[in-house]
C-alpha cells in the first residue's frame, strides 16, 4: 500500500502543487469500507487556490478521472476509482494491485514484517522487574516484567541497540531489619531449601515482634550504618541474600524467557551518591528543610525531592539522580525508560525535575511507564501481611487450566508434548493479560476468560497461528512449490470482500508496531493481532482455501495464510509469547 499511496500523492502534488509528503500527511481512512481505501481532505487548500474544499474535491475528481481513462497512465494500475464527497476526495485502490503489494511486501520482510532500522545507532535503556531482594517475586513484579520486555522487544524489532536493566532493590534500611531477623531467628537449612521463603517470614517476624520490642528499631538502623561502613559480618549476609535470591529469581526469568544486560542494584549507585551531592551543591540547588537537604520544586509545580535526611544518609531518590547521570555518561542514551507502577508517578516526575534543574541535555529522554494493579476474580488469590501471591504460582495455575484444556481437545498426545503446550498457552495467557487491556487499566485474571479460545485472548491468537500452519500442513507439495515459487504473482486473484479486509489488517501491523513504540502501549500492537485474526478466520469460514480446482487461486490463498502466519508469530513473540503449532 505504501507505493499506492506514493503514486496517489504524486498526481495530487502534481494537481494542487504542493509537496507530495504534505499531501501524504493529510491522507486519512474513511469512516466505512464502503467510502474508500485512502481519503484527501481538502480543507487546508481552500486558502492558497481560494475555492470552497468542496469544488476543490469536485474539480480534483476531474483531473483523477481523465488521467484515469488512460490504461498506461500508472496511476491506473494503482487506482479503481475516485468519488467526491462534501470536502474530500476518497479513492478506491485497484484490489488486485493491492493484493499483489502487500503479499510481495509480506513475502520480502519474511519473519519479520514491519521491522526496520529506524533506531540505528540510538541506544535505549529500558529498566523493568526489579524485584527487591529477600522478597517474593510476587504478581505485580508480573507487570513490570512483561510489560517491560514487550517494549524492549519493540523497540530492538525497530533496529534500537536496546540494554535491558534490572534495577534490584537491593539496600536501604531494609537490610538492617533483615540482619538483625537473621541473626535472631534465622534457620540456615531453610534458607538452603527455600530462600526467599524463609527470609520472608523472618522478615515478617521482625515487624509483629518490634511492636513488642520497640528497641528492635534502633538495632536494626545501627546494623544498616554498619552495612554502610562496610562492616565484614554484615556485608557477608547481604551477600548471601542477594545471591540466594537471585537463584531464586533468575528460575522465574529462564521460565519467561528473559534476560537482562544489567543487573546493578541500588547498591552499585548509592557509592555514586556523593558525586549528586556536589553537583546539587555546585549548582545551589540544596536548601536546608528542618535538618534535612531538598531540592526546592515549587517552580515544577512538585514537592520538594529529599536529597539527604537530616542524619546526612541518602535515599532512594538521590540514588536514582545518581543512576541517570551514569547512565547517561556510560550510554549516552536516546532514552532512559522506567516501567513503574502508578504510585511512583510522583517520584519519577522529581528526578526528571532535578536532572533539568542538573542542566541535563534533552531531559524529556527520561520516562516514566506507569501501570496499574492486578486483582483476581475469583478470589482464590489474595495478598495479606506474610501471604503474597508469587508470580510462579499464577503461571503455574495458567499452565494446569491450560494442560487440562489440551488433554481434553487431545487425549492422543502423550504427556510431554501435552506439557510443553500447556506451558506455552498458560505463560502466554499470562502475559496476554498483562499486556492487552491498557498499561494503566488494572488486571482482573479470570481464568475462564483468560483461556477462551474464542474471547480477545492469547489462545485465541495462537489457534489461529495452528490453523493457519494446518492449511499449509495440508497444502499438495507441487502448490507448496507454486507458492514459493510466484506466490505474489497469483496474489493478484485476492479480490474478494474478506480477503481483502485481511490485507488491510496486515497493512496496518507495521503502523501499530510504530503507535505502540511511541505510546509505549504494547496493547496497540495486541489489538491489531486481534482485529486480523478475527478477519482471518472470518475469511477462513467463508472461503474454500484448499477446496477450489484453480491452482492459482489455491496459492493465492495460501500466500495470505502464510502472510497472516508470518505477522501473527512476529507480533506474539514482541509479546514474548511463543506460538504453538498445535493446540
Amino acid at each position: 500500500m505504501i507505493q499506492m499511496k506514493d503514486h496517489i500523492a504524486k498526481a495530487l502534488s502534481e494537481a494542487v502543487g504542493i509537496s507530495s509528503d504534505d499531501v501524504k500527511a493529510l491522507f486519512t481512512q474513511p469512516p466505512q469500507p464502503a467510502m474508500g481505501d485512502i481519503a484527501f481532505p481538502c480543507f487546508q487548500l481552500a486558502k492558497t487556490l481560494r475555492k470552497a474544499p468542496a469544488l476543490i474535491a469536485g474539480d480534483l475528481k476531474e483531473n483523477i478521472d481523465h488521467r484515469l481513462a488512460n490504461p498506461s497512465d500508472p496511476l491506473a494500475k494503482v487506482v479503481d476509482r475516485v468519488d467526491a464527497v462534501g470536502a474530500y476526495l476518497n479513492f478506491f485502490l485497484r484490489r488486485d494491485t493491492f493484493a499483489e503489494e502487500v503479499i510481495r511486501a509480506s513475502i520480502l520482510a519474511g519473519n519479520r514484517p514491519g521491522a526496520s532500522e529506524e533506531g540505528k545507532g540510538k541506544t535505549v535503556i529500558v529498566e523493568y522487574s526489579s524485584p527487591n531482594i529477600a522478597k517474593p517475586f510476587h504478581v505485580g513484579h508480573g507487570f513490570s516484567t512483561f510489560l517491560g520486555e514487550a517494549i524492549a522487544n519493540l523497540y530492538e524489532y525497530a533496529g534500537y541497540n536496546v540494554e535491558r536493566f534490572n534495577h534490584l532493590g537491593d539496600y536501604g534500611t531494609q537490610f538492617g531489619k533483615l540482619i538483625v531477623a537473621w541473626k535472631r531467628w534465622g534457620n540456615p537449612e531453610a534458607l538452603k531449601e527455600a530462600p526467599i521463603s524463609e527470609l520472608t517470614r523472618i522478615y515478617v517476624k521482625f515487624h509483629d515482634e518490634v511492636e513488642l520490642l520497640p528497641d528492635l528499631e534502633d538495632e536494626a538502623r545501627q546494623a544498616f550504618t554498619r552495612l554502610e561502613q562496610g562492616s565484614e559480618e554484615e556485608m557477608t549476609l547481604w551477600h548471601q541474600f542477594r545471591r540466594v535470591s537471585l537463584d531464586e529469581f533468575n528460575d522465574t526469568y529462564e521460565r519467561v524467557n528473559i534476560h537482562f544486560d544489567n543487573m546493578n542494584g541500588e547498591s552499585f549507585y548509592a557509592k555514586m551518591t556523593s558525586e549528586v551531592v556536589d553537583l546539587l551543591s555546585e549548582k545551589r540547588l540544596l536548601v536546608e528543610s528542618e535538618g534535612a537537604q531538598i531540592v526546592d520544586l515549587e517552580d515544577h509545580g512538585l514537592n520538594p525531592c529529599l536529597i539527604l535526611k537530616n542524619d546526612g544518609s541518602t535515599i532512594y531518590a538521590t540514588r536514582d539522580i545518581a543512576a541517570v547521570l551514569y547512565r547517561d555518561r556510560m550510554w549516552n542514551f536516546f532514552r532512559n525508560i522506567y516501567v513503574v507502577g502508578i504510585p511512583q508517578i510522583n517520584h519519577f516526575n522529581q528526578i526528571f525535575a532535578v536532572m533539568e534543574k542538573l542542566g541535563m541535555p534533552n531531559p524529556e529522554r527520561n520516562v516514566h511507564v506507569a501501570f496499574g494493579t492486578v486483582r483476581f476474580a475469583d478470589g482464590v488469590f489474595s495478598t495479606r501481611k506474610g501471604n503474597i501471591v508469587l508470580l510462579d504460582e499464577l503461571l503455574d495455575a495458567g499452565v494446569a487450566h491450560a494442560r487440562a484444556i489440551v488433554k481434553e481437545s487431545h487425549p492422543d498426545l502423550g504427556d510431554a508434548e501435552i506439557d510443553e503446550i500447556a506451558e506455552r498457552i498458560g505463560v502466554g495467557a499470562v502475559r496476554y493479560t498483562y499486556l492487552a487491556s491498557g498499561r494503566e487499566r488494572d488486571i482482573l485474571f479470570s481464568w475462564e476468560d483468560i483461556l477462551d479460545y474464542e474471547g480477545d485472548t492469547a489462545p485465541y491468537l495462537l489457534y489461529t497461528v495452528t490453523r493457519c500452519v494446518s492449511l499449509l500442513r495440508k497444502a499438495e507439495p507441487f502448490v507448496l512449490k507454486r507458492l514459493e515459487e510466484r506466490g505474489f504473482e497469483d496474489a493478484a486473484l485476492l479480490i474478494g470482500d474478506d480477503e481483502q479486509r485481511v490485507l488491510k489488517e496486515i497493512v496496518l501491523f507495521p503502523e501499530s508496531l510504530a503507535a505502540a513504540r511511541a505510546h509505549y502501549e504494547p496493547s496497540m500492537m495486541l489489538r491489531r493481532l486481534m482485529q486480523l485474526a478475527r478477519a482471518f478466520n472470518t475469511f477462513y469460514h467463508s472461503t474454500p482455501i484448499l477446496r477450489t480446482d484453480d491452482t492459482a487461486l489455491v496459492v493465492a490463498r495460501l500466500a495470505l495464510v502464510q502472510a497472516v502466519e508470518r505477522t501473527l508469530k512476529a507480533g506474539l513473540r514482541i509479546a514474548g509469547i511463543e506460538p504453538v503449532d498445535r493446540m
